[in-house]
């Protein structure tokens, strides 16, 4: 993919387009990671709001057109499959689909570069 780039972070892991992996937690293969954050830009691509309740857990709002529910389950159980320590729970709430994220401490840094990403996705910064 174009205008995506890898990078290590001093202590932690490398990143793509921004967001950190935990190379010792999440068993996506490294070619995969690229398309995947594709389709978290893709589901971000409709986000009306986020927030931070606290460092581990993040809301997300989306705009729920068709199919962006069964999307964002589907996105989350993969990324759940392989990322074992996120916690993900999707459900519609007036007229959104909402997105709650949680991770324990230790990977509040992972949280922090979704958050970002979705607020890049979302303002076309990305």
């Amino acid at each position: 993919m174009t205008g995506i780039t890898l990078n290590p972070v001093v202590g932690y892991g490398p990143t793509v387009g921004g967001m950190e992996f935990d190379v010792d937690a999440c068993t996506l293969p490294t070619p995969e990671r690229p398309a995947r954050l594709a389709e978290f830009d893709g589901l971000f691509a409709g986000l009306r709001g986020l927030h931070r309740a606290e460092p581990g857990r993040l809301r997300l709002r989306l705009a729920d057109a068709p199919g962006v529910e069964e999307r964002a389950r589907d996105l989350t159980a993969r990324e759940a499959a392989c990322c074992t320590f996120f916690d993900f729970a999707v459900r519609c709430a007036a007229g959104d689909v909402v997105v709650d994220v949680r991770v324990p401490p230790a990977h509040v840094a992972v949280l922090d570069g979704l958050a970002a990403q979705a607020e890049a996705a979302r303002t076309g910064r990305r």
